[in-house]
């Protein structure tokens, strides 16, 4: 069995809402951001020296990266549709967006939420280098998603869990207004059960 090191308010929810679509049995360790810092626990850094979730054990390994671990949960699966066949369009697809979720999108949403903890006058150098990065990828998002249901074509992936927490932290900080294609998409998982259930876990 699948054992998820889970902490709430995090990037784990995809592993936990890609075990239930695939109906896998998995147990669950949580770990408890602090109340005033909101950082990790140290029983992270028990588990992994990267102190970060998701971490997954599993047949006595031990793997860290939301990415790597959704490929290694695809192989593990008897059979799932997860996952495109291999050299098609579509698995292409899916292969660009489970990389763009961590690779281009996470950057500017994650530096966005961070810098609103602190006070700026929006004149750094950074402001507007992580305003022009997320215009570029939102609009691109919003344009993909204007003439395909999913991020993969027609057919729901594990590429849409990658994606779909990345534009939720987006969405938290207020960076989807105007975005009618993003906003109809969360909504659409938003509503399946297997979301449903991995947001239970917090």
């Amino acid at each position: 069995m699948i054992k998820v090191h889970h902490l709430n308010q995090s990037r784990s929810t995809r592993i936990l809402w890609l075990l239930e679509e695939l109906q896998m049995d998995y147990e669950v360790e949580h770990h408890q951001r602090d109340e005033q810092t909101h950082l990790a626990p140290a029983s992270l850094g028990l588990v992994h020296p990267l102190s970060k979730a998701p971490i997954i054990e599993h047949n006595g390994l031990k793997i860290c990266e939301s990415g790597a671990i959704v490929e290694y949960i695809l192989d593990q699966a008897k059979q799932s549709d997860l996952r495109p066949k291999k050299g098609t369009r579509a698995y292409y697809q899916y292969l660009e967006w489970c990389h763009f979720a961590e690779g281009s999108l996470a950057l500017p949403v994650i530096a966005n939420l961070l810098m609103q903890m602190e006070s700026r006058d929006g004149s750094q150098a950074m402001d507007g280098y992580i305003a022009k990065e997320l215009n570029l990828d939102l609009s691109f998002i919003d344009a993909t998603l204007s003439v395909q249901r999913y991020f993969a074509g027609e057919h729901f992936s594990a590429a849409d869990i990658m994606m779909t927490v990345s534009l939720e932290i987006a969405l938290s900080v207020n960076l989807i207004e105007n975005r009618p294609h993003i906003s109809r998409y969360l909504a659409d998982m938003q509503g399946r059960s297997a979301y449903q259930k991995a947001r239970t876990y917090g």
